[in-house]
């Protein structure tokens, strides 16, 4: 009689372990728009001065991401995850001293070096690898939701502790939360499920061929809007919710939970999108186990399309922020696990750190422009309204460009192999 092999994991220490970085990195991040206001009325800075110090930030993030997932595959994922956690623990720290716009900038790349390193493009791979092909893509919809869990409090205790202490203070706090990351490493060792194919070809072999790939291209193209829209609203929404958001119910109280003023409605904005991820991202998860990937992301790029319309289009009220937050939470994360799974499935696992490190730059290309050009347009119109429109332009444009991607893997598609 055969012996029945027992059926894969979900939930591995690998799983666990990088859920807790993701959890960790992303809730710093997350707090980012909560110091827009203190820091500019401190020094007196206009809003595109400190914009621009949180879009240098993503940039240098969206660039440091393939080259952290390189250094994980070429010397170790542990070694990679120390560096990013020095890269950002000290890049908050030596912010916490600068007193001068072009200073908080410089800083601003080494901290997004240190979110690359504890960020999707190195973690993911390492859950994509422990995970098996069947259990894969609900692994990284649960890694994406943790990263997401990270959001809900991130902004929230951002706020608390901006009301005992200066900011300055708040990212000495930061620097050592940062740093607890490093507790996870003993967990965070894969294996390498990669075919015999896959391990003998070269890294510059493998991105070779996905580069000239038309599908690879548009999967690039089409993350652009995510990052766009994720670290426009990450940065400004706290912003516009505190200046544009209409007067909290006449008791003083939103809803009788304890919301008091629109700057504390912004905090929790961001936290009710954290929030809503978790089970967006959970269920983008379980769709991507089994139906088409490009056709989920198209979908949730409509839905990002519509709610941002409809946000905008009406007066700005508590409720409406409120339904905003979680409407665009259900979707904010969600095309995490759906596009590293589709980078898996189509170019393998092997090199997936790199190759959705790539592909992660256009989403951070499009962070840059989210986040500068909101605090320029700012300053120039006096309102937020002008840049929100270019959001929902290149939400449909992403909707549309992920229809011709050709799902299926390069290595099983005429002619390539015996290329």
């Amino acid at each position: 009689m055969t012996a029945t092999a027992a059926p894969a994991r979900l939930v591995t220490p690998v799983l666990v372990a990088g859920s807790v970085v993701l959890m960790i990195g992303f809730a710093i991040r997350a707090s980012f728009g909560v110091f827009q206001i203190p820091i500019a009325a401190e020094f007196g800075w206009p809003r595109a001065e400190f914009s621009l110090a949180i879009a240098i930030q993503n940039l240098a993030w969206g660039i440091g991401q393939p080259i952290f997932g390189a250094i994980a595959e070429r010397f170790g994922d542990r070694k990679a995850i120390v560096l990013g956690v020095v890269c950002y623990a000290a890049g908050l720290v030596l912010s916490s001293f600068a007193v001068t716009p072009g200073a908080h900038q410089v800083l601003e790349i080494l901290v997004g070096f240190g979110i690359a390193g504890l960020g999707f493009g190195v973690i993911l791979a390492i859950v994509g690898r422990a995970a098996s092909d069947e259990n894969r893509s609900m692994a990284l919809g649960i890694a994406t939701a943790a990263g997401s869990a990270g959001q809900v409090f991130g902004a929230p205790l951002a706020e608390f502790l901006l009301g005992f202490y200066t900011w300055q203070a708040v990212f000495l706090v930061f620097a050592g939360i940062v740093s607890l990351s490093l507790l996870a490493l003993p967990a965070m060792r894969s294996p390498e499920p990669a075919s015999r194919a896959e391990l003998e070809e070269s890294m510059g072999a493998i991105l070779g061929r996905a580069f000239r790939d038309p599908s690879y291209a548009l999967i690039f193209v089409g993350f652009f809007s995510c990052g766009y829209q994720l670290a426009f609203v990450t940065a400004h929404f706290p912003a516009l919710v505190t200046e544009m958001c209409g007067p909290i119910d006449p008791n003083g109280v939103l809803y009788g939970i304890g919301i008091t003023s629109t700057s504390t409605l912004g905090a929790v904005a961001i936290s009710l999108i954290g929030l809503a991820n978790v089970a967006g991202t959970l269920y983008a998860g379980w769709l991507g186990k089994r139906y088409s990937r490009k056709y989920l992301l198209a979908g949730i790029y409509v839905g990002r399309t519509v709610a941002a319309a409809l946000f905008i289009l009406n007066p700005i009220t508590p409720l409406s922020v409120i339904l905003f937050s979680v409407a665009m939470g259900s979707l904010w994360l969600a095309t995490v696990p759906l596009t590293s799974g589709l980078v898996a499935h189509i170019y393998g696992v092997r090199y997936m750190g790199t190759l959705y490190g790539i592909v992660f730059f256009s989403h951070q290309l499009g962070s840059f422009l989210g986040v500068w050009l909101g605090g320029t347009l700012y300053d120039a119109t006096g309102g937020y309204e002008a840049v929100w429109w270019v959001g929902v332009g290149v939400g449909a444009l992403s909707a549309i460009v992920h229809l011709p991607i050709r799902e299926v893997p390069l290595g099983q598609r005429r002619g390539v192999a015996a290329a």
